[in-house]
This record gives C-alpha cells, structure tokens and sequence, in this order.
C-alpha cells in the first residue's frame, strides 16, 4: 500500500467526534501507566515513611514504562502522561521535603482544568472542540460547524466532572497533609473516574445524529 491513508468521511458529528476522540486517547494501557507511578510512590511511603525512597519508586516505574514503550518501536506519547506529572511532582516534592507536595501539581492542573473546561463551554470554545481539532490538524476549524460546537460543549460538561471531583476531594486532603488517603484517591479518582466520564460520553455520541454543516474538517 502506498501513500498516506485516507480519513474516513462522516454524515453525523457524533461519528467524526467517536473516531478523533478514540485517536486521541491513550486508551487503558495509557491511563494505566499514568497510574502506575503515583501507585508505586504511595506503596513505598506506607511501607518506609520515607519520601526519596518513594519518589525513587515513583521515577523507577515511569522511567520503565518509557523503556518500554522504546524497546517495542511504540510512540511515548502516552507515556508522557506518567513522566512529564511524576518529573514536576518529584521537583516540588525535593524542594519542599513533604511528601504530600508530590500530589501538589496534579490538584492544581485538575484545578485549572475544571475551570478551564467551565469556562470554555460558556464563551462558546469548548475544550473537547480542541482536543479534536489538533487530532486532525485543524485547531480551529471545528468552530465553523454549529453542529459540533454544540456537541463538545456537551462533552466538555461531562469531562469536567473528573476534574471537579478530583480538586474538591484530593484538596482537602492534601491540606491535611493525609499522604495515604491522597495516593488512594489519586488512583481512584484517576483512570476508573475517567473511563465513567468516557463511557457517559459514548452512550452520548452513539444515540445522536447531528449533520455534519460541511466544514472543513
């Protein structure tokens, strides 16, 4: 076979929404190697009580899922969903010498996130809209199509729920200083709660069937 592959062509948005969200999405294997280190740093905190030991766990893990993803010929892509939040955790951990400063960056992006996801939907730039538009190369040209800006505003609503859940549970916590409880929440509130938002939002895009306006995209 020669030459680039072509996109498939869509009647409906629900269609064109489904199939770039599945290509942008690391699926199971990425959301649990997002896990796995913050997984391997509260194991080693309850068993040592010592934060280096714990955040050497913590980089081990990540730095072997990258190895891997190398070693079989994968992009590392979706790994980065565990080295890029596990480097900037173990950064302000060192600095400060707590161990609950490792969960710090992920509430404040969670944080920012629902804020970000809210605010988008109101001015009419839903962040799902986005998401899609850099899968297929055009950020913007997604907005033209009324059809689509009203769907992944709807979206965008049903993503937002992780990042709120996640910032009004795992804040208090870490103002509490209860470095357990946030590693459990950590993984509880991770991939489990986002693979309940995507599902909500397959069971949305499986039932519509809205024209595709013919814009660019």
């Amino acid at each position: 076979v020669t030459g680039a592959e072509e996109p498939p062509q869509f009647r409906y948005v629900e269609e064109f929404v489904r199939y770039q969200l599945g290509k942008s999405l690391g699926g199971a294997r990425g959301m649990v190697e997002s896990a796995l280190p913050f997984i391997a740093f509260t194991i080693a905190w309850v068993i040592g009580r010592e934060l280096y030991p714990a955040i050497g766990a913590a980089v081990g893990i990540a730095l072997v899922l990258a190895v891997i993803r190398l070693l079989q010929r994968q992009s590392i892509k979706y790994v980065a969903q565990a080295v890029i939040p596990t480097a900037i955790a173990v950064l302000v951990a060192t600095r400060t010498g707590r161990a609950q400063d490792v969960f710090l960056p992920g509430i404040l992006y969670n944080g920012a996130l629902a804020v970000l996801s809210i605010a988008s939907v109101i001015i009419r730039k839903p962040l799902v809209g986005f998401i899609i538009g850099a899968a297929v190369g055009d950020p913007t040209g997604w907005a033209k199509d009324r059809g689509l800006v009203t769907m992944t505003s709807k979206l965008t609503l049903v993503l937002a729920v992780p990042y709120v859940t996640r910032f009004a549970i795992q804040m208090p916590l870490f103002l509490a200083g209860h470095v357990v409880l946030l590693g459990v929440a950590k993984v509880v509130l991770g991939w489990p709660l986002l693979i309940g938002a995507l599902t909500v939002m397959g069971v949305m895009l499986s039932k519509g069937k809205t024209p595709m306006e013919g814009s660019s995209l």
